[in-house]
């Protein structure tokens, strides 16, 4: 391979710069020329229009025109030295050093030189062509003669008689006077006006290769030294990566204003395309704006409740060559997670729930078998009739039995297990009636669940002796099938002059000590309302409380959740 095939190509900016400087001496070496080729012409014409001055001048003297028109009536023409001393050399030489022309000459009606700067040229034809002027017109001419290239005029020279009347109608042309000026003169003039028009020239050429440093300076700015090749991939990579994924992101420029949104940011939060909109009046959750704010740390993550959606938000500072670029939030739905994870619970809770019940069976078990081995056969059958009026497996949930769905009797009585292992007493209310069965048993744990772990927490921090959690649960077949929950509990209710509604917004919790960034605290009670919400019911406060207790009172309404009972 040879060195040329080796050479690296040049970057697009410097392509860019130095079509830029050869735009810019284009235009400005046309420029100039075209000025300077205008100011020649207007030069020329002066010269012109000056020299036609000079020549009707001369041609109009009356001594000139009596001169030529006696020699022009004369045969032949007057020998050298005649004419040399003769007045009408005298007046063209006169007239021409006066003015500065290069040359006035004089000639008869035949075009023979009477006056001429160059002695030996007299009685010589004129070596430009003087048939206009002896036409009895007058013309301005660019030629080059015996004394060089001139800019000049003939005008033709008429009999005096002709010129006074005498005989009307004619007018006689006895010759003509041709009148130049040099145009190295003029090129001399040029020169001159050069100057201003090449200064101009020059600072537009330095105008010009300064604006295009600095563009090609912007240009590397904005496309951060990226060829255009590596940008256009760049944008086919973006497009598929943004859109590709199920995790939102949203990019916020330095200047404060959305650049990404992605269509999994606009899914997760219910929002059209931000783009370009500014960042601080977006109408996004604040927690998000929170994780850009000035001295926000890097990577942090939060919970927060979009919708009926649980996400987790966290945000990175984006950085090319030790160049802010802005931020990047990213957005992880969390949702699904949270409900596996409270079935788990559930799930738990039972299982443990199970094994102390698995554990009291066998108990029973040796009991049986102990009247048997001893003969008490009565004992034994009497034993066995009390297990199969109360059950072989009991709750410790007071009132069970008016829980008629197994789901809510094997979830409620996990959670009448997990409450007595923490000293709550778990009991339901003798208004509840649950009629149907449920059909919606992942919405009913989620909001069942919540209620009861906020209120056994309560029950556990309150300052009354005796603890406790009731639990009274209706249904209405007949409108929709909809679950009425009703939670209260022997706290000491909510904080003094707290707002209902405070306790459904994000962070808020009735857990005792601090809450856990990223723990999941503070979102039960959120993501439960939501949730209701979604279904067309509502979780509100139906009793703040009292210090000393009872604690507060919450009511779920949950439309669909259930089915018709049976007769």
């Amino acid at each position: 391979m040879t060195a040329a095939s080796l050479r690296l190509p040049l970057r697009f900016s410097t392509q860019t710069l130095l079509l830029q400087l050869g735009v810019v001496l284009l235009v400005v070496f046309l420029s100039g020329a075209v000025h300077a080729w205008l100011t020649f012409e207007r030069l020329g014409r002066e010269a012109e229009n000056q020299a036609l001055t000079l020549a009707r001048t001369v041609a109009s003297d009356p001594s000139v025109r009596a001169d030529v028109a006696e020699i022009s009536r004369q045969q032949g023409t007057p020998p050298r030295a005649v004419l040399l001393n003769g007045p009408l050399m005298a007046a063209a030489e006169g007239a021409r050093t006066r003015t500065g022309a290069l040359f006035v000459v004089i000639t008869d009606e035949t075009g023979l030189r009477l006056a001429h700067p160059e002695a030996e040229r007299l009685g010589e034809r004129v070596s430009t062509d003087p048939s206009e002027a002896l036409a009895g017109r007058e013309v301005t001419t660019r030629n080059t003669g015996t004394l060089g290239p001139s800019a000049g005029a003939k005008v033709p020279v008429f009999a005096p008689d002709a010129a006074s009347g005498a005989a009307s109608g004619s007018r006689a042309v006895v010759g003509e006077v041709s009148v130049g000026y040099s145009t190295e003169t003029i090129g001399q003039s040029l020169a001159r006006d050069i100057v201003p028009i090449a200064m101009t020239a020059a600072g537009s050429l330095v105008a010009g290769v300064m604006a295009s440093f600095l563009l090609r300076r912007r240009l590397q700015r904005l496309t951060l030294g990226l060829e255009p090749e590596e940008i256009s991939t760049l944008v086919h990579d973006q497009v598929a990566v943004l859109e590709g994924v199920d995790e939102g992101v949203i990019g916020v420029s330095a200047d404060g204003r959305v650049s990404v949104f992605n269509a999994a940011a606009q899914r997760l939060l219910g929002q059209p395309d931000l783009t370009g909109s500014l960042w601080s009046a977006a109408p996004v959750p604040p927690q998000l704006k929170t994780l850009t704010d000035a001295g926000a740390r890097e990577g942090e993550a939060v919970e927060l409740v979009a919708g009926s959606r649980v996400l987790v938000a966290s945000a990175r500072k984006a950085l090319h060559r030790q160049e802010d670029l802005g931020w990047v939030v990213m957005l992880r739905d969390r949702t699904e997670l949270q409900q596996l994870t409270r079935q788990l619970d559930a799930v738990g809770t039972m299982s443990t729930a199970l094994r102390a019940q698995r554990h009291e069976f066998a108990n029973q078990l040796h009991t049986i078998a102990g009247f048997m081995s001893i003969g008490q056969h009565q004992q034994a059958r009497e034993y066995l009739e009390r297990l199969a009026a109360t059950g072989p497996l009991k709750f410790p949930v007071d009132q069970a039995e008016l829980l008629q769905d197994p789901y809510l009797q094997a979830f409620v009585g996990a959670k009448g297990v997990e409450a007595d292992e923490r000293g709550v007493a778990l009991r339901i209310g003798p208004e509840t009636l649950v009629r149907g069965q449920v059909t919606e048993p992942q919405d009913v744990t989620t909001v069942l669940g919540n209620l009861i772990d906020n209120a056994v927490n309560a029950a556990v921090s309150g300052s009354a002796v005796e603890r406790w959690v009731e639990l009274e649960l209706l249904d209405e077949p007949t409108d929709g099938g909809t679950l009425h929950i009703v939670v209260g509990d022997s706290g000491d209710g909510l904080p003094a002059g707290t707002d209902p509604e405070a306790v459904f917004a994000e962070g808020f919790t009735t857990a005792a000590g601090p809450v856990r960034a990223g723990g999941g605290q503070g979102l039960g009670l959120a993501l439960a309302r939501q949730l209701a919400r979604r279904r067309g019911g509502d979780v509100r406060v139906l009793d703040p409380g009292t210090a000393g207790g009872p604690g507060a009172v919450f009511m779920a309404t949950l439309p669909g959740t259930t089915n018709a009972g049976r007769d």
